[in-house]
């Protein structure tokens, strides 16, 4: 009686349990998706593509070499003041700098020797032409200090123009000015500096920043893969979750021999000025291999259970788990190599959702 009810029992929970499953299954497969999920979904269409290969380098941001002035002193002398500091932003013509200057002192000198000679030879000029009006001398003599009168003038405009082009002041001042917008991004001067007249480095360095390069170091195993024009995404420590797009501008075709690398430029916008120069940045250069692939955004793979899978859409009723094998993943593209067919329509949104809904 005892192995009877028991018997019984197993009986009762085997059919419930295949109730239940073929309770379950007939809820996924009338798996309806409603208006407002529909209206959210976004789908992509299976397609082939170019494979493409991505290599990772490491780098730095730097200013754009086209778009960077150094600023070197003319004169020797004294610093008085120092107007702005590291990583100011200046305009051009905005004072800097001001250095007290013998050098300066003696162009000033210059400057009045010459205003002196122009007057002198103007009076004489008009002496020497009212003299010939009367016939009391040559027109030769007329010619001279006509002649003499253009070269004291000629002298003054170079000396004019020399103060002009140096900005230099009266009380031997020299005024350091910003020779373009942009910020101070290396400062070598501080105020009460001695300056020697024979210095050769500079004492600012100024940028514009609204565009900046970033640099790789391109290892000789990769140059041959690597060609103006490819894709490149760079990321910085600062910012590791914003991604700065671009195309590789410009290859130096030289080996550094201090990294043992090739050098390459890929021009970045840079808007708000986030990006600074000397950043550390990684750059990924992507770059079309011979043969192509099916592939699929990226965000439409599902990763579940050590697998990959992606929502075939074909109709709100009618919502296919595939399971895919991806061969590649970069710049936002996934590379297939089994599971899916050219045209296919898959779900790039919401895809989780529908996922869950199917295979809980």
């Amino acid at each position: 009686m005892k192995n009877i009810l028991v018997s019984s029992l197993l009986s009762l929970l085997i059919i419930n349990g295949c109730k239940s499953d073929i309770e379950n299954k007939q809820i996924k497969e009338g798996f309806v998706m409603s208006n407002k999920m529909l209206s959210t979904s976004s789908f992509a269409k299976v397609s082939i593509k170019q494979l493409k290969n991505e290599l990772n380098f490491f780098g730095k941001i730097t200013a754009d070499n086209k778009k960077l002035i150094e600023v070197f002193p003319v004169v020797g002398g004294n610093v008085t003041k120092v107007y702005v500091e590291l990583g100011d932003y200046v305009k051009k013509g905005q004072l800097l700098a001001s250095i007290r200057s013998t050098e300066v002192a003696g162009y000033e000198k210059d400057l009045e020797d010459a205003k002196n000679d122009v007057i002198v030879k103007k009076n004489n000029y008009k002496v020497i032409q009212e003299l010939f009006e009367g016939k009391l001398n040559a027109e030769r003599d007329v010619v001279e200090a006509k002649s003499e009168y253009e070269k004291a003038l000629s002298q003054l405009n170079r000396v004019q123009e020399t103060y002009q082009i140096y900005n230099m002041n009266k009380g031997a001042i020299y005024e350091v000015r910003a020779p373009m917008n942009g910020f101070i991004i290396e400062k070598k001067i501080n105020q009460d500096m001695l300056l020697r007249n024979d210095r050769t480095d500079n004492i600012f360095d100024i940028a514009e920043i609204n565009e900046v390069w970033a640099v790789a170091n391109i290892n000789e195993s990769d140059i041959n893969n690597i060609k103006v024009g490819v894709d490149a995404e760079v990321t910085t420590l600062s910012y590791p979750n914003k991604i700065f797009t671009g195309k590789l501008d410009k290859l130096f075709n030289i080996i550094d021999p201090e990294t043992k690398a090739m050098k390459a430029i890929i021009k970045l916008n840079n808007p708000g000025f986030i990006l600074k120069p000397e950043m550390s940045a990684t750059i990924k250069l992507s770059y079309n291999e011979s043969k192509q692939m099916i592939a699929i955004p990226s965000n439409a793979v599902i990763f579940d259970k050590s697998k990959n899978y992606v929502m075939v859409f074909k109709d709100r009723t009618n919502i296919e788990t595939r399971q895919v094998e991806v061969f590649r993943q970069v710049g936002g593209i996934a590379y297939i190599t089994n599971g899916l067919k050219n045209g296919e329509k898959i779900m790039t949104n919401n895809q989780l959702l529908v996922y869950d809904a199917l295979n809980d």
